[in-house]
């Protein structure tokens, strides 16, 4: 069941560090453009934005923005619920650690940098225990 009360959202959010590290590339749009393996595409103004392990990106031939670790919170937040975002980016950016998210249906995932990752662990750790 999801979750919206961000209370249960801190307590609960479970964060998962994946151990390869993504990237950010960009591609052309053309009819059928697919990459196998990627974790989200992204149609901008400006080309499709790719978000894959470094892997599917250097073997796709896709130029990209290294050096991002993926946390992804393992509770299932309500796509309705109010703060998550918010309280994430906000404990992160305390410590001077940059953070993008990627919202799914069930889970949200943060792109933290590479080097900081096991910080940005230990900042969500700290925000569970609110």
């Amino acid at each position: 069941m999801a979750v919206t009360d961000l209370r249960e959202l801190l307590r609960s959010m479970a964060p998962e560090l994946h151990d390869a590290p993504y990237g950010f590339g960009l591609i052309q749009p053309k009819a059928g453009a697919w990459v196998p393996d990627a974790f989200a595409m992204m149609v901008e103004d400006e080309g499709v934005t790719v978000v894959a392990t470094e892997a599917v990106l250097q073997a796709q031939g896709i130029a990209h923005q290294a050096g991002w670790a993926r946390i992804s919170l393992k509770v299932h937040s309500d796509l309705q619920a109010v703060g998550l975002t918010a309280a994430v980016a906000t404990a992160l950016t305390a410590q001077g650690i940059s953070a993008n998210v990627i919202a799914g249906y069930h889970h949200d995932h943060f792109f933290v940098q590479w080097a900081r990752r096991f910080d940005a662990m230990q900042v969500l750790a700290g925000l569970a225990d609110v």
